[in-house]
């Protein structure tokens, strides 16, 4: 046998060797407690375990921007404040709470009594149902209204939602979620 042969024998079982590590645990779990992911989740970068609504919702479009944020106001409770854009001079804002509603959100308007609607999260957007109760005609102005509104999320992290700027009635910048 030639040294090269000799060679190749000795090395080959210890490069196999190397390729044999032990299974992996396969559950796909993720480590909570690396620094990378916990960066990562306080940053709203990677979806958190548990599907809660907190977080900014928020998409621009010719007309302006639509934007969402919602914080934790409690056990199993939301607070949200949101915006809507149809052009110059035309928008919705609106905020309340929001509670789990089976497999969807329940939001409830404040200053519209009776006004609910019941949003679905999939895809990581945000969507209102085609029509709204009678109750919630009062939200916008003119021939506008939130039905059908789709925000495609872009944080799940609370500390975006509180820093999260809107504008108000009077056009002022304000940060609804922040308090």
């Amino acid at each position: 046998m030639t040294p090269d042969r000799r060679f190749l024998w000795l090395v080959l079982p210890l490069l196999l060797a190397s390729c044999d590590r032990g299974a992996q645990s396969g559950s796909g779990a993720v480590d909570a407690d690396n620094p990378l992911e916990m960066a990562a989740r306080e940053r709203g970068v990677v979806r958190p375990d548990t599907a809660t609504p907190t977080g900014v919702f928020e998409r621009a479009h010719d007309l302006g921007r639509d934007a969402m944020c919602a914080v934790p106001d409690g056990a199993g409770q939301w607070r949200f404040a949101l915006t809507a854009s149809y052009g110059p001079g035309l928008s919705c804002a609106a905020s309340g709470t929001i509670v789990r509603d089976g497999d969807s959100w329940r939001m409830r308007f404040a200053g519209a009594e009776g006004c609910e609607a019941v949003v679905h999260e999939e895809e990581d957007e945000l969507r209102m149902p085609g029509s709204l109760p009678s109750q919630c005609d009062n939200l916008c102005p003119a021939r506008a209204s939130l039905s059908g509104l789709f925000l495609p999320r872009a944080s799940w992290s609370e500390e975006d939602a509180k820093r999260l700027q809107m504008r108000d009635s009077r056009g002022n910048v304000v940060r609804p979620c922040a308090t």
